[in-house]
């Protein structure tokens, strides 16, 4: 009779470990933000032990003993610490979060009761770099870069868009979208869990017309340019031509030179002494006429 009793306890802690099962929880957190991961423990019991698991393949362990009042870290980053005192709530903080960090997390309670495990999945969440941008070979061309997750790409006003996806080694992913628009201006949406933006882009200058247009207004000035430049270089040399006609000297073979009886000295000025001037008072000038 004890041993059917004893079998049938056992069943039903299996059943219950069964239907309840251990704690699970999703997080999410962008990357260089911080992450807390919970370890509830709601039984009465007193708290003998604290694990965190973290990333098994990487064997991070941080533990801690309330007998002792001691904690100990093992192969774990500096930026993996209790939120708040292990002994009263043991949830472990990180920060700030890389994307190293996401994976399999593993929190171990042990009391007198027994022993509690909680479960967490955290996911790194990496927002992309937008650009759009004009290729003559594609059109409008949007690109959410190193994204994770990847983006979402849309048009504004919508149209038949080609994309691609790229993976990258670091789980981060590329995603490029574009559209071949005869329309002046476009928009890009893009959708993300860290982001929402949206670009414009002015494609009234990538225009064919617009193109004609300034290439010939380009030649236009070309040509009227040139004509300036001809008329002024023409009207240059007809100047120049003028100019070195006046300047030559005029034949003085039938002019008479001047008899030697006519040659008279310069008359040179006086030179007067300074003290004409010594007494020299505008005011006692007087002229009469």
């Amino acid at each position: 009779m004890a041993q059917t009793w004893t079998a049938l306890a056992a069943f039903l802690l299996l059943l219950i470990n069964l239907v309840q099962g251990p704690a699970y929880e999703m997080v999410s957190v962008e990357a260089g933000h911080e992450a807390v991961l919970s370890c509830p423990y709601v039984s009465k019991a007193p708290l003998l032990m604290v694990i965190w698991k973290i990333k098994c393949s990487t064997c991070c362990l941080l533990a801690y003993r309330s007998d002792h009042n001691e904690t100990r870290k093992l192969n774990c980053s500096e930026r993996m610490t209790w939120k708040y005192s292990p002994d009263s709530d043991p949830d472990l903080r990180i920060y700030p979060v890389s994307l190293g960090d996401e994976g399999n997390y593993t929190c171990e309670i042990v009391s007198s009761a027994g022993n509690f495990l909680f479960f967490s999945f955290l996911t790194v969440i990496v927002p992309p770099t937008v650009t759009l941008t004009f290729d003559k070979s594609t059109g409008a061309v949007c690109q959410a870069s190193a994204g994770k997750p990847s983006a979402d790409i849309s048009w504004i006003p919508p149209h038949n868009a080609s994309t691609t996806e790229i993976h990258h080694p670091n789980g981060t992913m590329t995603r490029v979208s574009w559209v071949n628009t005869t329309l002046s201006t476009v928009t890009c949406l893009v959708t993300h869990p860290a982001t929402n933006q949206s670009l414009f882009l002015d494609l009234s200058y990538t225009s064919p017309r617009l193109a004609f247009f300034l290439l010939g207004g380009f030649a236009c000035v070309a040509v009227v340019s040139g004509v300036t430049c001809l008329f002024f270089i023409c009207r240059a040399l007809r100047l120049h031509k003028l100019a070195h006609r006046s300047a030559t000297p005029v034949a003085t073979k039938n002019f008479r030179s001047t008899p030697s009886w006519a040659k008279t000295e310069a008359v040179k000025p006086p030179v007067l002494s300074e003290h004409i001037y010594q007494n020299y008072n505008s005011r006692t000038v007087y002229m009469n006429y």
